[in-house]
């Protein structure tokens, strides 16, 4: 499966557009990250474990976009965007969202 972020894919032909898929995923906060990242904040580096969560939250939504995508019969996804969101005082949200597509 194919998976863009562009309208079309260099050499191919869409000969089917199948519709928007999309996939989800809902992390949330961890109090022990939350006090790590907070000691990161003051003395500098990266806070390890929010970026291991929301990676994961990032492969979980387009997999379930993908997942959608092969239901649909699709070769490809084009024009796939993230986006994230948060929700309450603790929780990350991402979606993936994309044009399913058959190429030819």
């Amino acid at each position: 499966m194919l998976i863009v972020t562009t309208d079309a894919i260099e050499g191919r032909r869409v000969v089917e557009y199948l519709g928007i898929v999309s996939g989800d995923a809902i992390v949330g906060a961890n109090i022990f990250r939350d006090v790590f990242a907070r000691v990161r904040d003051v003395v500098g580096g990266r806070a390890g474990g929010y970026e291991a969560a929301l990676r994961g939250a990032k492969e979980g939504a387009v997999e379930d976009m993908v997942q959608e995508a092969e239901a649909r019969g699709a070769d490809a996804v084009i024009g796939v965007d993230l986006d994230y969101e948060v929700v309450g005082d603790s929780m990350l949200m991402v979606s993936a969202n994309g044009t399913a597509v058959k190429l030819g």
